[in-house]
């Protein structure tokens, strides 16, 4: 009986085993033909790696600066942190790292001698901190600068000042007594604090000593599209963290958009603005406009967070909406940065050129009629400078944070196109440049005073002014000047 049992399961369970076999089949023929890439299938065709100038660079890079970038991707701070401007040295480092590598870098380069300023207050203001006060010693009156500069003056001047009051008494050292050259122009000035320094390293030699310092509109900037900076990371804030799928990728405008004035530009990027709108006119993929001169067709700040792709075009120096859009969850498409402002040393660029299929289309020609590549890429790309100031390219699907295109915008089109064919890399870009922003707080009120004392005592470490003649001036105290010497 047990026998004649075994025998008539054996027809089921051999029924049943034969359905397994045939629906496992039947499901590695549609994982094989749907999800699997065509090259998978196809062991005799050689793949180019897509990222081919990455695996070069990062062997390069040492694991200590992995390890710090990681940590600054991953830390997330509370609100009550970011905003409070009385941390001490050691509580900076912890909250923020890398954040004062600029200052860093200058004060290796070892003792310089500040000169006193023999041209009746032109050129940088020079200022005194003694006892934790700040005072000015030598400055250009208000009738040798324009309302502007007027301004940005004050604005920065504010910012030390305010830096010097939250100096938090617990801190092992006080701040330091120290005379210091403020360089309040665009072009920067060697010795001084100024907003930005030459990237190229051949502009940046060892005699150069320039302090680059938080930008005049994270205390203010009274333009309306633009406004202080406090005000516009609140307003991107809004617009990011929508409840509704508003703020998502898929849900933001698939352009490359830009709005600027079109002949602010430097002598080295020739005519840059203008290249980038007759490269983008009457495109689908741009929304990029001269700006009128009425400025009705500028956009709000935040607004340009709205947009997928966000092209970035530095002035005769760098560019005060840089940081503003390093806010937003949108990549960033830039020619390679040539001057580099407090933290634009936290940016890690994909380069153009390093995406599969990307290349270079002469401005305003047709694809059809362009060239062959040998001869489109006569112009080399990158420059030799720029494989200096930037020599790690990252990893587009894992790093980078922004993308660097071609000078010129001859492939301006190619990246928006491949960044469309790969929206999950092109999320994940626009996202860590966010996240490292926003969510690491490297903008915040509490990194914007860290990094100002830390310049400070950077300063006062390596400059001279020991028989300059600085003793023989006046005084004079910034509660008093901000009064009388601020505004037209």
């Amino acid at each position: 009986m047990g026998g004649s049992m075994i025998s008539q399961r054996r027809p089921a369970s051999y029924a049943r085993l034969r359905q397994v076999v045939v629906v496992s089949v039947v499901c590695l023929a549609l994982y094989c033909f749907l999800l699997v890439p065509d090259h998978s299938l196809d062991s005799s065709r050689t793949v180019p790696d897509p990222f081919p100038y990455h695996s070069s660079s990062r062997s390069q890079r040492p694991s200590s600066q992995q390890q710090q970038q990681q940590q600054q991707q991953q830390q997330r701070h509370p609100p009550e942190l970011l905003n409070n401007r009385f941390l001490t040295t050691s509580q900076c480092a912890a909250a923020f790292p890398g954040l004062t590598k600029e200052i860093d870098d200058v004060v290796a380069k070892g003792p310089f001698v500040l000169p006193r300023n023999s041209h009746s207050g032109l050129g940088p203001l020079v200022a005194r901190v003694r006892g934790g006060r700040l005072s000015i010693l030598s400055y250009a009156r208000r009738v040798d600068l324009g309302k502007d500069m007027l301004q940005h003056r004050s604005a920065t001047l504010h910012q030390i000042a305010a830096a010097l009051l939250t100096a938090p008494a617990e801190e092992e050292e006080p701040m330091p007594d120290t005379i210091f050259a403020f360089n309040h122009e665009d072009d920067p000035v060697s010795p001084s604090l100024s907003y930005a320094r030459p990237a190229d390293p051949a502009l940046n030699g060892e005699a150069k000593r320039v302090f680059a310092i938080p930008h005049f509109s994270f205390w203010a900037w009274p333009i309306a599209s633009v406004g202080s900076f406090g005000r516009a990371a609140s307003a991107i804030a809004a617009l990011e963290s929508l409840p509704s799928s508003s703020s998502s990728w898929s849900s933001k405008t698939p352009k490359a958009v830009w709005r600027g004035t079109t002949w602010f530009n430097s002598a080295r990027a020739g005519r840059m603005r203008q290249d980038l709108v007759v490269t983008a006119k009457n495109k689908p993929w741009a929304d990029v406009e001269a700006l009128h001169a009425n400025r009705s067709n500028a956009l709000a700040i935040e607004d340009f967070c709205r947009y997928r792709y966000v092209v970035h075009t530095e002035g005769v120096t760098y560019s005060g909406r840089f940081q503003y859009h390093q806010l937003c969850a949108s990549v960033v498409l830039s020619p390679p940065i040539a001057w580099m402002q407090h933290l634009t040393h936290l940016a890690r660029p994909a380069f153009s050129h390093a995406l599969d299929g990307v290349t270079r289309t002469p401005p305003g020609a047709a694809a059809a009629a362009a060239p062959p590549p040998s001869s489109r890429d006569s112009v080399p790309y990158p420059a030799p400078w720029v494989r200096e100031a930037w020599p790690t390219a990252y990893d587009p699907r894992t790093e980078a944070n922004i993308v660097f295109v071609a000078p010129d915008w001859s492939d301006l089109e190619a990246t928006v196109a491949w960044l469309e064919r790969h929206p999950a890399v092109a999320e994940g870009i626009a996202r860590r440049q966010r996240d490292l922003f926003h969510g690491g707080g490297y903008f915040s009120p509490a990194a914007e005073m860290c990094y100002w004392r830390a310049a400070l005592r950077g300063w006062s470490k390596v400059a001279r002014t020991d028989g300059q003649g600085f003793e023989d001036l006046e005084e004079i105290p910034w509660e008093e000047f901000s009064l009388k010497e601020i505004h037209k």
